[in-house]
């Protein structure tokens, strides 16, 4: 097994650039307009967004990461009438702050100026940071006369902006690109060679411990963590690097919002962060299936999740979180039965108990993930291929559940993100459930899949191959046959 590896957060001197507001301005619908896709979840509500969500991009030659963030929702002092997250959303945009190297700040264009453009205003001149006044929703030239009015809050300039129409928006971001500070990592596209990042989604039901496992793993409150079901709302991307093999191996870790059953997703807001965590299992490498280590088992949510995992066909490492609630050894093997016993479809999927409140054993789900992410990489040779097949059935022939007993012929890899391998047979129909589960199983032994999925594709060999370079002929009727030796004959003679 390889070595404790570590994770590392990702930033390589890549400047940043932050949009901040107030709640309800179209922060997040600027952020999606410069990224080009809805990355980040709008709505009309207030307080949607709660954590920093960012976005790598490369514009006009240049390198940079795009910050949204939620929105400043009280005066400085107030503590009356305040929402139980404005507090906490005010940290994570004050972590924004101080990281970026340029501010967007939007408004409002139709509500003109109020007491919180006041305050958000002070906190940004107060921070030294160059600021871009953006003065959102002028979605006619008639709107642009009344940004103006944004000009008493102290900034050289005000842009106006339309997210919906996207006007001003390439004219906002040239201009943020030109304040950003030069640098080696500020510019110019990734090396050819360089290994593509590694996305690693961490995905399960609410309150089992998602974010408070990212953060461990990253070493910082990079996300929000309290005991409110629902608190992640988008899929937060995180930079990072992870020593693998010896080298540091960039990668991307997904924190994802607690899949409920759809009978309880009650919300357009929650109904779009269950299908931002789908979409996260879906363009990921490897999931970290997070749940609770309980003497109960699996809920049946947590069987829900793992057929989704499963039909995904991506690698999989299960992470029993709260462990630090019964550390007995004893205790700890009836858990890993009933785990077991709980989730049968998820057999391939190695379980590591953790705690990510104190940070324990975590050294061993880095084991594991680096495991994974070796088998990701490997290339099963076809001639070693068959030689193990062939072997396995000389030793375990394949009960006759048809017409006549299975026979093996050829076997090929056809693609490893999962492992799939086809099978070409006499007739699909001859292999049994069984067997086909015990050759899964002496292709993991054989090769060491870790944590992924095997697929194997049954296909019945032809009997007859054609040439793709034969032209099909109409076959001739035996009347014209007759008549074309009769033909044939006259014309030989003299």
């Amino acid at each position: 097994m390889p070595q404790n590896e570590a994770m590392e957060t990702r930033n390589g001197g890549v400047p940043a650039i932050a949009i901040v507001g107030r709640p309800n301005v179209g922060k997040s619908s600027l952020f999606n307009a410069i990224v080009g896709r809805r990355l980040s979840i709008v709505h009309e509500m207030s307080g949607v967004t709660r954590d920093r969500v960012v976005a790598p991009l490369v514009r006009n030659g240049r390198r940079f990461e795009l910050i949204d963030t939620g929105g400043l929702g009280m005066l400085a002092g107030e503590s009356r009438k305040v929402d139980v997250w404005d507090s906490r959303i005010a940290a994570q945009v004050e972590l924004a702050i101080e990281g970026a190297d340029v501010l967007i700040f939007v408004a409002n264009v139709r509500d003109g100026i109020v007491p919180l453009d006041e305050e958000v205003a002070r906190r940004l001149h107060s921070s030294g940071k160059p600021v871009l006044f953006a003065a959102n929703k002028c979605d006619n030239p008639e709107l642009d006369g009344e940004s103006v009015e944004f000009m008493q809050l102290g900034f050289e300039r005000v842009y106006p902006v339309s997210c919906l129409h996207r006007r001003g928006v390439n004219a906002l971001v040239e201009a943020a690109l030109r304040l950003l500070p030069e640098g080696e990592a500020a510019a110019g596209e990734p090396a050819a060679d360089a290994p593509a990042p590694v996305n690693i989604a961490v995905v399960g039901r609410p309150n089992v411990g998602k974010s408070s496992l990212v953060n461990a793993l990253l070493g910082e409150e990079r996300v929000m963590v309290s005991d409110v079901a629902g608190t992640t709302r988008d899929a937060i991307d995180v930079d990072f690097q992870i020593r693998y093999q010896e080298e540091l191996r960039p990668a991307v870790l997904v924190d994802t919002a607690g899949l409920r059953k759809k009978a309880k997703v009650d919300t357009v807001v929650e109904f779009f962060s269950v299908m931002r965590a789908q979409a996260a299992v879906a363009r990921a490498d490897l999931v970290l299936f997070v749940v609770e280590a309980s003497a109960d088992g699996m809920t049946a949510q947590d069987r829900r999740i793992a057929s989704m995992i499963r039909e995904s066909g991506k690698g999989c490492v299960i992470v029993a979180n709260k462990f630090d609630l019964c550390r007995d050894e004893h205790r700890l093997k009836q858990l890993q039965a009933e785990l077991r016993r709980s989730l049968p479809g998820m057999n391939y999927a190695p379980a590591v108990f953790i705690s990510a409140r104190d940070r324990s054993n975590l050294g061993g789900l880095l084991d594991q993930i680096a495991e994974v992410m070796e088998q990701l990489e490997l290339k099963i040779p076809t001639g070693v291929l068959n030689r193990v097949l062939a072997d396995a059935v000389e030793q375990n022939t394949p009960p006759v559940t048809g017409a006549a007993p299975l026979k093996l012929f050829y076997a090929s890899v056809i693609g490893m993100k999962p492992p799939r391998i086809l099978l070409f047979v006499n007739n699909p129909a001859y292999c049994a459930e069984n067997y086909l589960t015990f050759l899964k199983n002496v292709l993991r032994q054989a090769f060491g899949l870790t944590g992924l999925p095997i697929e194997l594709e049954l296909r019945a060999r032809p009997k007859k191959v054609e040439s793709i370079r034969r032209e099909e002929r109409p076959r001739r009727r035996p009347a014209e046959k007759r008549a074309g030796k009769k033909n044939n004959s006259r014309r030989r003679q003299p």
